[in-house]
């Protein structure tokens, strides 16, 4: 990159001749700056910080988006559980000759809970974007 050249002769793989032929027609520059370009980045010293902040960031967001995750998960099974808990602490168990009556209306409602359940999953909204807009709305 200064002033003055020395010339070199190398000998480069055929596959990667292609790939700087065609770089270098996409880009409209030389092969020569090119290579040049490559050698300095690879030999600067400072390429291997800009690497690691470059991975630093981006495992960065990957924590965030990972705790989010768990967040939501925490979510789900605390919901269930106190549904769980409420429902057997409220629901009498029933006689034996209405068993099969009450077993034939829990699939219908089972049913028409799974269909409401698909229905919400593909158009939304979703119950944690819900939750998580009234409790920042109540802080």
């Amino acid at each position: 990159m200064s002033a003055s050249r020395e010339k070199h002769s190398f000998r480069l793989p055929a596959e990667l001749m292609r790939q700087l032929d065609a770089t270098a027609r996409a880009r409209q520059v030389s092969r020569a700056a090119i290579v040049e370009v490559a050698l300095a980045s690879y030999l600067s010293p400072d390429g291997a910080e800009r690497l690691e902040a470059a991975v630093t960031r981006r495992l960065d967001r990957l924590t965030r988006q990972l705790d989010r995750l768990a967040w939501h998960l925490d979510l789900s099974n605390e919901t269930l559980a106190l549904f769980i808990r409420f429902w057997l602490n409220s629901t009498v168990p029933l006689p034996d000759t209405a068993q099969r009556a009450a077993q034939a209306m829990g699939k219908e409602r089972w049913e028409r809970f799974v269909e409401s359940l698909t229905r919400r999953m593909e158009s939304g909204p979703r119950l944690g974007s819900e939750i998580s807009r009234d409790v920042s709305a109540s802080e």
